[in-house]
């Protein structure tokens, strides 16, 4: 079974080695965190907070040139946890011939978190990610640096 999540913030999260960037999903009642990069958590954090660059990012990119060749992203899912790493689909459209082509993309869950806040698209996140990785709300604690929403 699937969930439908929200991105509630970015934020840092405690690893070996020091803090590490996390975006926060929330689904089931339950948060998940998401270790990524430090360019990934600005990428995501600019556009939850509204800040928009001076140049298109590579997920602004990729998203106004899939729209040009008439395509569209229809949700993002993580749909995978293996040995703690996340895996994330992307699952597109295309019409030709007013006909739906239907395609699945393989991505770094940070990469298809970016792109779905960029489109506003559904977030879906499986039982079984939720069961291993979510924490309760109160255990997951956002920072003054900002990255929360």
């Amino acid at each position: 079974m699937e969930h439908e999540a929200e991105v509630v913030g970015v934020g840092a999260g405690s690893a070996p080695g020091g803090d590490v960037p996390a975006v926060v999903l929330s689904a089931r009642d339950e948060y998940i965190p998401i270790f990524v990069s430090g360019d990934q958590a600005r990428s995501i954090g600019t556009v939850l907070e509204g800040e928009p660059f001076d140049r298109p990012l590579t997920h602004d990119l990729l998203v106004e040139m899939l729209t040009e060749f008439g395509g569209a992203i229809d949700r993002v899912r993580i749909d995978d946890l293996t040995e703690g790493t996340f895996y994330a689909k992307i699952d597109a459209e295309r019409y030709e011939n007013g006909r739906p082509e239907r395609f699945v993309f393989d991505a770094r869950p940070s990469d298809a978190l970016a792109i779905a806040v960029r489109v506003d698209c559904p977030i879906v996140v499986s039982d079984e990610v939720i069961s291993e990785a979510g924490r309760p709300p109160d255990s997951i604690r956002f920072g003054d640096s900002g990255g929360d929403r």
